[in-house]
């Protein structure tokens, strides 16, 4: 029998959002690149949608609509919860909106100091 298939889909998910929040944390810290530390953000990003997907899934669940196929007094305990989908949905389009900023920066800097090192970028005011 296949090792992972004996897991619920949402523990892999969970998991592997896990390892995508870890792999750009340590982008964001450890990369002196401009382009590189945005990655890792989106990488973050993303397993954090995956996190909040897998925490709201239940195995074996239906879509929340009460009708003659889930009743009532049993919805809580098979309909899947919506709102963490709808908060992933939102969450996809402001990480997508501060990307989009994040790399417009990236070429503002790109273009006045014809480097994206963070190490060349700084300078002490004094």
């Amino acid at each position: 029998m296949n090792f992972i298939a004996d897991f619920p889909i949402s523990l892999i998910v969970l998991s592997s959002g896990l390892g995508l929040i870890i792999i750009g944390l340590w982008g964001m810290l450890t990369q002196r690149n401009i382009i590189r530390i945005i990655i890792g953000f989106s990488l973050m990003d993303t397993g954090i949608h995956m996190v909040m997907v897998a925490i709201g899934y239940i195995t074996g669940g239906t879509a929340p609509i009460i009708n003659d196929a889930v009743l009532f007094s049993d919805a809580v305990n098979r309909v899947v919860d919506p709102v963490p989908s709808a908060l992933v949905l939102t969450a996809i389009v402001i990480g997508l909106g501060v990307t989009a900023v994040m790399l417009s920066f990236a070429v503002r800097i790109y273009r006045t100091r014809k480097t994206l090192m963070i190490d060349e970028c700084t300078e002490s005011k004094g």
